[in-house]
């Protein structure tokens, strides 16, 4: 199948933030290639389908159908190439709305939040409203992208409109349903609470509908809600899976049992890429439960040793028992200091360049700062290790696990498999976190799973296989944020004017070597490396970029790119404030113009309500202040922090979020909250991952570090009132944490923390 990537990417870029402008077209590619259009031949918008509860089920419909069967991705003239047929949402008798979502679950609340916005198109009793997790399939990509993504904070933004509209075409089914029931115009008819309303106030619950609106035409066009009429959107509500999580009833992919399974898990190269040269594996075969110890790929073409049995403790205790011989001959063993002192050299050479400007006048400023910062590799530590479960049956297999991108793990698992991509079935499964790690282009733990259960099967054992990895694997063995050092020349006036910047950034490349390089790669230079920089003030920067080739697995984490960006660009903001004696909230309002209006409301918002430069410090505290945006959401911190006996310690956050409307201001309040606790994560001790001759030398919490209750300082979130359509709120609330708490030491000690985690001795 070709596809005009050309085009694709052209639509792509109206509707995704920065780092995820291309993330789209060509993985989809991958992920259709061979399988036959499930909607051929039927009409557009007319897809329906009978329920097992004698209900209806609505979807949006195969817009794309017909460029499909044409071998194109560019879609016929007057359609949306990025719409999807589905099936998103079925009525039952009883009246339950149950809502089919097409993101993963993994705390961000979107299993509560799309369905608000079609319950408060459809005019849903809330009460009564479900929510369940979609599939691989076609019909639950992206709506924009064309793709299976929940990643880049897009899950509301992308598909606001697509959940108002299967609302409202539900909604008007329901009334065409009632209408000819009663021998009345539709039009003499509304909604209310679960039921359709007619003259003299006669009603019929939508569950008594639900048959007879299976039989009506979808609507091709509906009329929407005016924001002012919404009684759900925009109201703080409660989340639909709360009560399980608080009970512990909630089940995750870790708890898929099927009958009979067995658990794998697996002793890979303490380098990456390594190979087994020797094993004994008698010892583990001796341990009761073990059933098989098989040779297997690992990612990054190595390979490991899978010791399957019938739970996790003899799989575990059969892989202590071991005896294995690493071949690492033929793979990079990287150094942390090593890699660091190439980092600092390779920053002051000049490199691929991102920006222009003019910097002759850097030699002439009459005021100069010259910084170097530097930042590790960290783990994304979901708290629900990864897992896998995998049942193979004759030509077919399903497959159970939280993943952002079923469509390609599905791919992926066909090709490992050997198997028909319409023969792989993917059960979404609610995940305990992921930060990005359930969001592989190579798709390594699900590669390495379906390795798993192929050896399993040719060793002639017939039983699912969950393949589970321990914290310990995950942190040793998993993917990074990138480790980077930035440097900067920075010369300016005594007004604080900036006459010249000049910046270098050196870091892996997170996209190189995948199948998204060739949208997000541009000269050489990876989007994701610098998205951040500059904004939102409009000053002279140059910036070059190095990408060194290591032998370490790196992935996009929680704000991708913005996690180091944000930190130099508002901790040398704040800093030439500070040199020419402005106050840091006046210097950046000025600085920003009359270009950035969201920033600005979000700074002054903040500010405030903490009550920065009016209330009175307790003694030893200092106010921080920075501001960022990030996935088109802007969220502004100001902080009181101190530090004792060289140790900082973060007391109070106030927040203000710009995110345009915030379906569910609850929602975006936790998030905001987590997201603060996670940037926390980057300052502190032991937030680190470091390297000794290619081995990690962190294994868990003990030793990489995680917040504590102790150190979470008091938060609170104010939203600026928006009625313009969502942005995204999963990730932006992280990027400015780190640097407001930097500025508020720097005010205390006279110096910016230059390396995370913060070293101040």
């Amino acid at each position: 199948m070709h596809f005009d990537t050309d085009a694709l990417q052209g639509q792509a870029h109206r509707f995704m933030p920065k780092h995820l402008q291309a993330l789209m077209g060509n993985a989809q590619a991958a992920i259709n290639s061979g399988v036959d259009d499930p909607m051929e031949g039927v009409a557009r918008r007319t897809f329906l389908k009978v329920s097992a509860a004698s209900g209806f089920a609505l979807g949006a419909f195969p817009l794309v159908a017909a460029a499909q069967r044409a071998g194109s991705a560019t879609a016929p003239a007057g359609l949306k190439p990025f719409e999807q047929p589905s099936a998103f949402v079925r009525i039952d008798a009883d009246g339950t709305v149950t809502v089919t979502i097409n993101r993963l679950e993994f705390g961000q609340g979107v299993q509560t939040g799309l369905p608000m916005i079609l319950a408060e198109e459809l005019d849903a009793d809330w009460s009564k409203v479900r929510s369940v997790h979609g599939d691989a399939s076609a019909a639950y990509a992206d709506p924009l992208m064309g793709m299976h993504l929940t990643g880049g904070s897009n899950s509301i933004k992308n598909s606001y409109t697509q959940y108002r509209e299967l609302g409202a075409r539900t909604r008007a089914m329901l009334v065409a349903a009632a209408a000819a029931q009663w021998g009345v115009d539709a039009s003499a008819l509304r909604t209310s609470n679960g039921f359709v309303v007619g003259p003299g106030g006669k009603k019929l619950g939508y569950g008594a509908l639900a048959e007879a609106a299976m039989k009506q035409a979808v609507p091709e066009k509906v009329a929407l809600k005016d924001p002012k009429q919404f009684r759900l959107i925009g109201k703080p509500t409660g989340r639909l899976d709360a009560q399980a999580k608080s009970s512990g009833q909630q089940d995750y992919g870790i708890d898929v049992r099927l009958p009979g399974m067995l658990t794998a898990v697996l002793a890979r190269p303490p380098v990456f890429g390594g190979k087994v040269k020797s094993l004994d594996d008698s010892a583990a075969k001796a341990i009761k439960g073990v059933k098989a110890v098989l040779r297997v790929p690992t990612d990054r073409g190595g390979e490991g040793v899978a010791v399957v049995a019938d739970g996790y403790w003899p799989a575990k205790l059969g892989r202590d028992a071991l005896k294995v011989e690493w071949d690492t001959s033929a793979v990079g063993k990287p150094d942390s200091t090593a890699l660091l002192a190439q980092y600092r050299e390779l920053a002051t050479k000049p490199g691929l360049v991102a920006m222009h400007a003019d910097m002759a006048p850097l030699a002439g400023a009459a005021h100069k700062i010259s910084a170097e910062f530097l930042f590790p590799y960290l783990a994304h530590a979901p708290m629900e290790p990864l897992n896998c479960t995998i049942q193979l049956d004759g030509d077919k297999a399903e497959l159970w696990m939280g993943t952002q991108m079923p469509g390609l793990d599905a791919m992926a698992a066909a090709k490992t498999l050997g198997l028909p991509p319409q023969n792989i079935q993917v059960h979404t499964q609610m995940a305990g976190g992921g930060f990005g790690r359930r969001a592989i282009p190579s798709s390594d733990y699900v590669v390495e799973a379906c390795g798993v259960a192929k050896a399993v099967r040719t060793a002639g054992i017939s039983a699912p296989v969950r393949t589970l990895w321990s914290r310990e694997d995950d942190i040793k063995g998993g993917y990074y944020r990138p480790m980077h050092v930035h440097r900067a020349e920075i010369g300016f006036d005594a007004k604080g004017r900036i006459l010249a910047w000049d910046h270098t950034i050196v870091g892996q490349s997170i996209i190189k070597g995948s199948l998204f390089e060739a949208f997000m790669v541009k000269n050489g230079i990876d989007a994701t490396a610098i998205e951040g920089m500059k904004e939102p003030y409009d000053v002279p920067m140059k910036l070059s970029v190095h990408h060194p080739e290591v032998n370490v697995p790196v992935l996009w984490w929680r704000s991708v790119g913005s996690t180091h960006t944000a930190y130099v660009m508002e901790t040398l903001i704040d800093e030439v404030a500070r040199a020419t004696q402005q106050d840091p909230v006046a210097y950046r309002m000025a600085l920003m113009g009359d270009k950035h209006p969201r920033h600005k409301a979000a700074l002054q918002l903040a500010v405030a309500q903490s009550g920065y430069g009016k209330k009175q410090l307790a003694p030893g505290r200092a106010w921080g202040v920075a501001v960022h945006e990030s996935f088109e959401s802007v969220v502004a911190y100001v902080v009181e922090a101190s530090v004792k006996d060289g140790m900082p310690k973060l007391h109070r956050v106030t927040a203000g979020v710009h995110c345009n409307l915030a379906i569910n201001p609850k929602s975006v309040e936790a998030q905001v909250e987590g997201s603060a606790l996670m940037g926390l994560s980057m300052c502190l001790p032991g937030a680190a991952i470091t390297l000794k001759d290619g081995v990690v030398e962190q294994s868990n919490f003990g030793d990489f570090a995680v917040p504590r209750i102790t150190d979470m300082p008091q938060v609170t979130v104010h939203i600026v009132p928006s009625a313009d359509p969502p942005k995204g709120m999963g990730e932006p609330g992280l990027p400015p944490l780190a640097p407001a708490f930097a500025n508020a030491i720097a005010q205390i000690t006279g110096k910016t923390p230059r390396e995370l985690p913060f070293k101040l001795a």
